[in-house]
């Protein structure tokens, strides 16, 4: 088995471009738009703290189950993926960023459970994809 360490990767052709072929050896995608920009795990009942994260500055409670992520570097826009999930809360219905309330700077993330109850699950976690700026 081969193994490559360096550390730092750059594309020929443009230095932010990667291109990795996929399976079947037909298509391919970018490095670069395939990696989380963001990511959190953190504590949404009691003192809201973060547990571990990358590229997350902090957490706003912003009220019972729900929070702002505030991003460390800034995304280039609002337009961007958010996927949220708990644990250690019974049918909670994770809601990610919403619509006008997402900045480049962070997101909301909601939860709720399936009768629209917000709550504070014990643990939080938040996923952003897009582009940094």
């Amino acid at each position: 088995m081969s193994e490559i360490k360096t550390n730092k990767l750059t594309g020929t052709s443009t230095a932010g471009s990667i291109l990795v072929t996929g399976e079947g050896n037909s298509t391919t995608t970018s490095l670069q738009q395939g990696l989380a920009k963001a990511w959190v795990n953190f504590n949404g009942s009691g003192t809201v703290a973060v547990r571990d994260s990358n590229n997350v500055s902090s957490i706003t409670d912003a009220g019972t189950g729900q929070y702002f992520v505030n991003a460390d570097s800034n995304m280039a826009n609002a337009n961007f993926s958010v996927s949220a999930a708990s644990q250690s809360w019974a049918d909670v219905a994770s809601l990610g960023g919403a619509g006008d309330d997402m900045s480049a700077s962070g997101t909301p993330v909601r939860f709720r459970d399936y009768a629209s109850n917000y709550g504070d699950p014990t643990i939080c976690t938040t996923t952003i994809h897009g582009d940094l700026a």
